[in-house]
């Protein structure tokens, strides 16, 4: 079916060199294509509807109405600890002073900063959910 809608779309569009065209008939174009692309979206949502669900409950980029992740800028609480003190919570690059503990030898789990472990019972009831 994608190769049949490629071959309807190829016979539609004539090709165009738009180094040759002036700015108005750019903005032409560019207006063409919002159309043709909002009206591809408008049936695709349409399609979803039928279907029972919506953009939204996909969380897509649109559909949030930013770009990037939604976990972006978050703060996590810190994995790593070093001797002055010093935390990384095991995002991003690896902080220098870590970078260079391992290269005198130390292990990584040498500065995992320990954190109560949940009993049975805590367990149980994450599961649950």
């Amino acid at each position: 079916m994608a190769k049949k809608r490629k071959k309807q779309t190829a016979k539609k569009r004539k090709k165009q060199n738009l180094a040759g065209l002036d700015f108005q008939r750019l903005m032409d174009l560019r207006e063409e294509v919002e159309d043709a692309l909002s009206g591809y979206r408008s049936t695709l949502e349409k399609q979803l509807e039928a279907l029972g669900s919506s953009v939204a409950s996909f969380g897509g980029k649109v559909a949030r109405g930013m770009r990037g992740s939604t976990l972006r800028g978050t703060k996590v609480a810190p994995k790593y600890r070093s001797p002055d003190g010093d935390t990384w919570a095991g995002r991003g690059a690896t902080p220098r002073w870590l970078v260079a503990a391992i290269k005198e030898g130390k292990k990584l789990e040498d500065f995992l900063i320990d954190k109560a472990t949940p009993t049975k019972r805590a367990t149980k009831r994450r599961k649950k959910k």
